[in-house]
C-alpha cells in the first residue's frame, strides 16, 4: 500500500515586495494555520518518507512550519523541491507522484498549489469517508490536507479514481472539532 498526502500551502500576503508570484509569503494566520497542521500530523502518524515542494516561497514556508510542528515526532524525511509543482496542471502532479517509484517511499507528500492539488485529489479519489469527499469536492483551502491510500505497491500504480480518501483535514475544521 502507498499513501499520499497532498498539502496546500497556507494563506499568504497579497503581493510580495518583489512584485513576482513566487516570492509571496506567508502571512500571520498561515503561519499559525501551517504549524496547527503540523501539530497535527505529528499526532497522527505515519509520516512521509519523502517530501516534493514547489520551489515557491510560500510552498516552502509552510513545509519548514509544518516539519518544525512533526520533527520531535517524526524522522526527517527526504525532501526535494521541484519545479514541475510551482503551476503544475493534473497531468503534471501526477507524474510527479509516479516518479516517486524512482526511490519508492512507501509514503510521500506534496506541498503544492491550487487549482493543481485540489484537482489532483479530485481526480485520485475514487472513495473513502465520505464527509470527507462532499468537504473536498468544494475546495482544497489553504493549509488543506488530503491523504489517500492506494492499495497498488508502486507508485506507477496510482491511478485516477483508485484512492482511497483517509482524511481530509483544514484548521477550520479542526477548531470546529475542538469545539473553538
Amino acid at each position: 500500500m502507498r499513501r499520499l498526502m497532498l498539502l496546500r500551502h497556507a494563506k499568504t500576503e497579497h503581493d510580495a515586495p518583489s512584485g513576482r508570484d513566487r516570492d509571496r509569503r506567508l502571512d500571520e494566520r498561515g503561519q499559525k494555520d501551517a504549524a496547527e497542521i503540523g501539530g497535527f500530523l505529528a499526532r497522527h502518524p505515519p509520516f512521509p518518507d519523502l517530501v516534493m515542494v514547489s520551489p515557491a516561497q510560500r510552498t516552502k514556508q509552510t513545509w519548514e512550519l509544518v516539519w518544525k510542528a512533526m520533527k520531535d515526532r517524526a524522522a526527517e524525511p527526504q525532501v526535494e523541491f521541484l519545479p514541475e509543482l510551482y503551476g503544475g496542471g493534473v497531468a503534471q502532479l501526477h507524474e510527479s507522484v509516479r516518479a516517486a517509484s524512482a526511490t519508492d517511499p512507501k509514503r510521500l507528500m506534496l506541498v503544492g498549489h491550487n487549482p493543481g492539488m485540489h484537482e489532483l485529489a479530485l481526480a485520485l479519489t475514487g472513495h473513502g469517508d465520505a464527509a470527507g469527499r462532499k468537504a473536498l469536492a468544494d475546495n482544497l483551502p489553504t493549509s488543506g490536507l488530503a491523504v489517500l491510500d492506494f492499495a497498488g505497491h508502486d507508485w506507477n500504480d496510482v491511478a485516477f479514481r483508485r484512492g482511497r480518501l483517509v482524511l481530509f483535514v483544514t484548521p477550520k475544521l479542526l477548531k470546529q472539532a475542538s469545539g473553538d
